[in-house]
C-alpha cells in the first residue's frame, strides 16, 4: 500500500506567500494583511483568499499570477485555487496606519532628518533642453545599478515623464488618501500630476497656491516606500515650483541640465543660482546635445564630432556657478545627439534600457555613476541638535 503524497501545512503556504510583494506597495502581502484566508486540503488543493486594496486594481493580474506561482512551487500541492477579494474600509484603513507607520498625514518623508534617500532635482533655464529624457535616463542607470528609485514629475505643465516611461495612460492606486506611485518595467516608480488628471488631454491652469499644493501631494501623499533615489523633474525656469521645492525639501541637490549654445547656458546660469538662493547645493551640470558623432566617418575617425549647437556651454555654467557659490560645481558629463534617445522617449523604451551601449547611454550612465557616488550632503539636514544651557 502507496504512502500517499504529503501536502504542506498552512504555515507553510503562509510561508511561501511572505515572498510575494504586492507589486505597487513593493512588500510582502502577508505584512500588509491581504492575505485573507489559506485552506490546505487532504488531496493537495489550496485555496488561498486575497484582498485587493481597491477593486478594479490594475496589477491584479500581476498579484494572482506571483501568488499562484509561489503555491504551486511547494511540494504536495495539486492545484491553486486564488479568489480575489476587496478591502474592507476598516481594512484599508489599517493599512494606511502600517504604511504610514503611525507618522502624522501630509508629512514629507524625504524632509526629515532621518531620511536616508538622496534628493535629486533635475532643474534647467529653458525648455527644449531634454531635461526630461535626462531624468527618465539617469533613473533608469541607477535602477540598473542595483538602486530604488522615484520620480516625480514635477514639471505641472509639460508633464512627459510618464510617456517616456510607458506608463503615460497608467494610473495610480488610491487608499483612502495615500496614493501609490505607478511602477514600471524598469523598476522605477513615478507619480505625475499628469496622472492624477481626469483626462489625459486635459490642461493644467494653475497658479502659485495649487502648484505647491500639488507638489506636496506627489511627495508627501505618495506611499514611495524605502528610495535609495528620488529624481524630481523640475519645470524649466526659476518659477514657483523651484521656490516651493526650496521650502519644502531644503536637503535637495540640484542638477542643472544645459546644452552648449551661449542662449542656453546664460539662462542654465539662473535655474542654478535660484537653487543656491533656496539654500540647495547644486551637485553639477550636465550638458546635453553637446555633440553629432559624425556619421560618415570610418571607425578610424570615430572621433570626429559635429559641434551642431556649438560648445563651451556646459563648462561655461559650471565654472560660472563654482565661482558664483565657492565650491566646485563640476561638469558632470556630455551627452551626444543620439537619435535613438528621441525615438526610445517616443515610444517609452528609454535608451539606458533599450540600447545601453549606445555612446548616449553610456555617457548617461556615467552621470549616474557620479551622481550615486555622491555622499548625503549636510545642506538643508535638521541635525537634531538641542542647544545646552551648561558652560
Amino acid at each position: 500500500m502507496s504512502t500517499p503524497p504529503s501536502v504542506p501545512s498552512v504555515d507553510q503556504v503562509t510561508a511561501a506567500l511572505a515572498t510575494v510583494n504586492d507589486p505597487e506597495i513593493k512588500r510582502p502581502i502577508t505584512e500588509l494583511g491581504m492575505v485573507d484566508s489559506v485552506d490546505v486540503a487532504d488531496d493537495g488543493v489550496v485555496k488561498v483568499r486575497v484582498l485587493l486594496t481597491v477593486a478594479g486594481c490594475p496589477l491584479k493580474d500581476t498579484i494572482n499570477r506571483d501568488v499562484t506561482a509561489a503555491v504551486s512551487a511547494l511540494e504536495g500541492v495539486t492545484r491553486v485555487d486564488l479568489d480575489l477579494g476587496v478591502m474592507t474600509a476598516e481594512q484599508r484603513s489599517g493599512l494606511h496606519e502600517t504604511l504610514r507607520g503611525g507618522q502624522a498625514q501630509r508629512e514629507i518623508p524625504f524632509a526629515q532628518p532621518g531620511s536616508l534617500t538622496k534628493v535629486f532635482a533635475i532643474a534647467s533655464g529653458k525648455g527644449g533642453v531634454g531635461k526630461s529624457s535626462v531624468t527618465v535616463n539617469l533613473a533608469l542607470a541607477l535602477a540598473r545599478a542595483g538602486r530604488k528609485v522615484g520620480i516625480v514629475d514635477a514639471d505641472i505643465y509639460g508633464h512627459s515623464v510618464p510617456a517616456m516611461l510607458g506608463v503615460a495612460d497608467s494610473r495610480p492606486t488610491q487608499v483612502d488618501d495615500l496614493i501609490m506611485p505607478v511602477p514600471t518595467a524598469s523598476g522605477v516608480s513615478v507619480i505625475s500630476i499628469g496622472m492624477l488628471k481626469p483626462k489625459r488631454e486635459q490642461v493644467v491652469a494653475w497658479r502659485g497656491p495649487m502648484l505647491d499644493r500639488a507638489l506636496v501631494q506627489m511627495l508627501a501623499d505618495v506611499y514611495w516606500g524605502d528610495l535609495d533615489v528620488l529624481l524630481l523633474d523640475l519645470p524649466p525656469g526659476t518659477g514657483d515650483i523651484a521656490i516651493s521645492l526650496g521650502q519644502h525639501l531644503p536637503g535637495a541637490e540640484v542638477v542643472v541640465v544645459t546644452t552648449p549654445q551661449e542662449a542656453a547656458a546664460e539662462v542654465a546660469e539662473r535655474a542654478g543660482t535660484m537653487a543656491s538662493m533656496m539654500h540647495q547645493r547644486v551637485v553639477g551640470v550636465v550638458e546635453n546635445m553637446s555633440y553629432l558623432p559624425c556619421p560618415h566617418c570610418t571607425p578610424e575617425g570615430k572621433d570626429h564630432r559635429l559641434e551642431v549647437f556649438g560648445s563651451g556651454g556646459g563648462e561655461r555654467v559650471a565654472t560660472t556657478l563654482s565661482a558664483r557659490f565657492g565650491y566646485d560645481v563640476p561638469l558632470l558629463g556630455r551627452i551626444p545627439l543620439d537619435l535613438s534617445l528621441r525615438e526610445g522617449g517616443d515610444v517609452g523604451k528609454p535608451i539606458v534600457d533599450a540600447d545601453p551601449t549606445a555612446p548616449a547611454a553610456e555617457a548617461l550612465a556615467d552621470i549616474a555613476d557620479r551622481l550615486a557616488g555622491r555622499g548625503r550632503g549636510l545642506a538643508g539636514m535638521q541635525l537634531g541638535l538641542t542647544p545646552s544651557n551648561r558652560f
